[in-house]
């Protein structure tokens, strides 16, 4: 059989448009708590992608459809990536500017060889690019809260896979050229193109997987905007910042600070089971119960639709422990009273100051971390986290 490459550069684009316009509609169906926004933003890279390199192929004089397309398909990688720092609640300013960077370079590659670069403009810059952004994305999903989820492992293949071919491709590249049989037979357009199909259509089904874990459809619950939602529970911003100011203080005195996440889960297999009411009461019993069983004096804020976190000082590590089985137990005792007796799996994790350091941000992803390995554990659901 004898492809075309217009044909096959025209189903490569029909399959990520219409691919990236799904995902991208169903983050608009959801509240997200921020990793679904960042692949979103990856998907429309991919899409314009496809659209600069469609310009290019009918306009070979267009060497800024080049620049625009190989600087688009390495924010769509990069974006990925982010997306999985995201998930796991890492920092994102310093992997934001590296990504930032990569993007402009690989533009700006392109831009200097102007219209004599030809259709290989810039593409070694494109492939290392490329290349490190699947790694790490496929590193990142194999630690951190993704780490827990079996789907993340085979969102970690795609990426580890993508890596592996632009490894080969950039070998290939600088070694025979691109005008030779060995780089177009395996690595050149059309079977870059089939496995881009493949890799879109897989990347889409798992992030829309991993990303209904934290962001339900809208119907469960509002959650806060500016300032603090029904029952006194801080948005997320605004926790953040408290918490923030609350470590600051207290690593001046010596305090302690323990961060205590509470997760659920189940919900969307309770609302499929047992109907969205059912899920609304589990979830509005789940957050007011939270409120209620943490001390008067701790931070109570958002952490995405099936997480809460609260801050609080405490005199010492078993305190802290003491806090977070109090809230366990009232939590499972107020969960058994609504819904018929369906109880979701509740997992609380606590981070302590004095073993993760007062960085607000580090004590909410090991408590988050220690929230989701408690919600898989069999043999207990309070688990204090531990830092790397």
């Amino acid at each position: 059989m004898i492809l075309e490459l217009q044909s096959v550069v025209i189903m490569t684009a029909l399959v990520v448009n219409v691919s990236g316009i799904l995902f991208i509609v169903e983050t608009l169906l959801r509240r997200d708590e921020g990793a679904g926004r960042v692949w979103a933003l990856g998907f429309l890279a991919a899409m314009l992608t496809t659209l600069a390199y469609m310009v290019w192929s009918q306009s070979p004089g267009a060497w800024w459809a080049v620049a625009v397309g190989n600087a688009a398909f390495v924010a769509g990688t990069g974006c990925m990536w982010l997306g999985c720092r995201r998930f796991n609640g890492s920092p994102m300013a310093w992997s934001s500017w590296l990504v930032g960077g990569a993007i402009v370079a690989a533009g700006v590659a392109v831009a200097v060889e102007g219209a004599d670069g030809g259709d290989w403009a810039g593409a070694v810059w494109m492939f290392v690019a490329l290349m490190v952004f699947a790694g790490a994305g496929a590193a990142e999903c194999v630690r951190g809260a993704l780490r827990e989820s079996r789907t993340a492992w085979v969102l970690a293949f795609v990426l580890g896979l993508q890596s592996l071919y632009y490894v080969s491709r950039t070998t290939a590249f600088l070694v025979a050229g691109p005008e030779s049989a060995l780089f177009e037979t395996a690595f050149g357009t059309i079977p870059t193109s089939f496995l881009t199909v493949i890799l879109t259509i897989v990347a889409v089904v798992v992030t829309s997987v991993l990303r209904s874990t934290r962001a339900p459809m809208r119907g469960y619950l509002r959650l806060a905007g500016l300032g603090t939602a029904k029952g006194g529970i801080l948005s997320r911003d605004v926790f953040d910042a408290a918490l923030a100011g609350l470590c600051e203080r207290a690593a001046s005195r010596s305090e302690v600070v323990g961060v205590i996440a509470v997760r659920i889960d189940d919900l969307d297999q309770i609302s499929t089971a047992f109907g969205s009411e059912v899920a609304r009461a589990v979830t509005e019993t789940w957050r007011t119960g939270v409120r209620r069983h943490a001390p008067s004096n701790a931070l109570v804020g958002e952490d995405g639709t099936t997480g809460l976190v609260m801050g609080v000082v405490v005199d010492s590590a078993p305190e802290a422990r003491r806090v977070a089985g109090a809230v366990y137990r009232g939590l499972f005792d107020d969960l058994g009273k609504v819904g018929g007796g369906v109880i979701p799996v509740v997992g609380v994790g606590v981070a302590l100051s004095d073993a993760a350091g007062y960085d607000a941000s580090t004590l909410q992803r090991v408590a988050r971390e220690a929230a989701s390995r408690a919600a898989a554990s069999v043999e207990t659901s309070v688990l204090v986290g531990e830092t790397e």
